[in-house]
């Protein structure tokens, strides 16, 4: 090789290392505005929720003395899109729904009492509680309210909702996993760890410190929910299922779940729980076990009905398990329409 060449290749890595250092730099300001932008919007719902202060206590319901262990309720509520807005959808449409699924729960425990105890509950959060702002394009078009309202307007809602809840059971807990929607920027851009579903939680965490539940909630992508002796669920969002062309994959969900019940997750569950596509459906895994895909309470998604060519009526889930043995003893779509 002639010095003239190597000079050349010289200047030339001397070039790469120069563009290199500087895309280094760029990115890490980036991350720095980005992470300043994610604090002040947590801070900011945060403290305006706690300054909202704390309701009345409300009166919490008499312990069953009967000797039967019963059922334990296992409610699912998902994908509420706060934020966003359509012709039969928006926040305070949401809250309304909310109220009501909350009421429907409590009214159907209360038939399940009539035979036999139902002293306790686990409430699964599922993710996509915010609509956010860079999901899709186009979707500024059908939002209401930025980041912050979104972020304020869930965390009132879920803790109404556990405070009312709550006061139902003698035992309750909460299980929160986070959606694809809740995400800060595109997919890939920063952790998908990094989540305003997850500050919700954590601001819904700390106001409800006063009622000594149970709380569980960890950065993964799935959580495994224990329910009386033998049922466990495996609670997931659903985007970690690829829907091509649109088209809602119900043979991709039983595929993913079966394989994740094979081993993969190293933990052994009854039945699956995820939300995510909108629909109702209970689908069969080989291995005997079920998913049961949970529907939103928004409705009218013009999204959907564009790309997927599918509406589906608002509506979430609610089932009774038997404490000691690993079966689902009650199923309910509690339809919010």
């Amino acid at each position: 090789m002639s010095l003239k060449n190597e000079l050349n290749d010289a200047t030339e890595i001397e070039q790469l290392r120069e563009a290199l250092r500087r895309s280094l730099q760029n990115e890490a300001k980036l991350k720095r505005r980005t992470d300043d932008l994610v604090e002040a919007i947590y801070r900011g719902a945060r403290d305006a929720a706690l300054a909202s202060g704390r309701p009345k206590p409300l009166p919490k319901i008499k312990k069953d003395r009967r000797s039967s262990r019963g059922e334990i309720a296992l409610i699912h509520t998902t994908d509420y899109q706060a934020g966003k807005k359509t012709t039969t959808f928006d926040l305070g449409i949401l809250r309304s729904r909310i109220e009501l699924f909350t009421d429907k729960v409590i009214h159907l425990t209360e038939i399940q009492r009539a035979h036999h105890p139902v002293r306790e509950a686990v409430l699964m959060i599922g993710g996509d509680m915010v609509e956010g702002l860079t999901v899709f394009p186009g979707q500024s078009y059908e939002v209401e309210a930025h980041l912050f309202e979104q972020l304020f307007e869930v965390t009132t809602i879920l803790e109404a909702m556990i405070r009312k809840l709550s006061a139902n059971f003698e035992t309750f807990r909460v299980v929160c996993e986070f959606g694809n929607h809740g995400r800060i920027g595109r997919k890939g851009d920063l952790p998908s760890a990094d989540n305003i579903d997850r500050m919700a939680y954590r601001i819904v965490e700390d106001k409800v410190k006063d009622l000594n539940i149970g709380w569980q909630a960890s950065e993964n992508f799935y959580q495994l929910v224990k329910v009386g002796d033998a049922y466990r669920a495996l609670l997931f969002h659903g985007d970690e299922v690829n829907s091509y062309g649109g088209a809602i994959p119900a043979y991709g969900i039983i595929k993913k779940v079966s394989a994740w019940a094979s081993g993969v997750l190293g933990e052994n569950f009854t039945d699956a729980y995820c939300g995510h596509f909108h629909s109702v459906m209970t689908l069969p895994l080989p291995n005997g076990g079920r998913v049961f895909v949970t529907g939103s309470p928004e409705s009218d998604n013009t999204y959907a009905k564009a790309f997927v060519a599918a509406t589906s009526r608002p509506s979430q889930r609610l089932h009774f398990i038997d404490s000691e043995k690993p079966r689902v003893t009650a199923e309910y779509v509690v339809w919010l329409d």
